[in-house]
């Protein structure tokens, strides 16, 4: 194995974690990390050396990512294994509540806010590496993790959606 194969390695683990919260499957967060490793090494030429390896393959990723949702055709999805998606065991029932709740609130986030707030809490990317990954301003980082941060507090306080518009004079 060269030095190339193991520092992308190294970053599967981040990679499948992201592709986990991204699409909600396990079965396509799989396809999804496969088809980014599949075309970072495609394009491994295309790699500064010496910039960081883990935003460029989470930019990868998400252009892989906004490519398959646009050639997504509209039907049923059908899981080959059948398993429902598996969450992490946790030892206390209340754990398994918040989680629950937690994916289920960001499943509410529209998926430019449900991105930036995932990279930058989940994979701790800096605002300019998450710009970077996402080819988007740092400015529109901010606001995007803003309102994502903003409409998580009120869904987990329990307001109601209509609450989250404000009125401007």
């Amino acid at each position: 194995m060269n030095e190339h194969e193991r520092l992308i390695e190294q970053h599967i683990p981040r990679l499948r974690r992201y592709a986990r919260a991204l699409t909600g499957e396990r079965e396509a967060a799989d396809d999804l990390v496969q088809d980014t490793l599949e075309r970072a090494w495609a394009k491994r030429h295309l790699w500064r050396r010496g910039s960081d390896l883990r935003a460029w393959l989470f930019t990868v990723m998400h252009n892989v990512f906004i490519n398959q949702v646009r050639g997504r055709r509209p039907g049923p999805h059908v899981a080959l294994d059948g398993e429902a998606m598996e969450l992490p065991e946790r030892a206390v029932q209340a754990d398994r509540l918040e989680i629950r709740d937690l994916e289920a609130a960001l499943k509410l986030l529209p998926g430019e806010q449900r991105e930036v707030l995932l990279l930058v809490a989940l994979e701790e990317l800096s605002y300019q590496e998450t710009a970077d990954a996402l080819g988007i301003p740092v400015g529109t980082v901010m606001s995007r993790l803003s309102r994502a941060r903003e409409r998580l507090r009120r869904v987990s306080s329990g307001q109601p959606e209509s609450a989250i518009l404000k009125v401007v004079k």
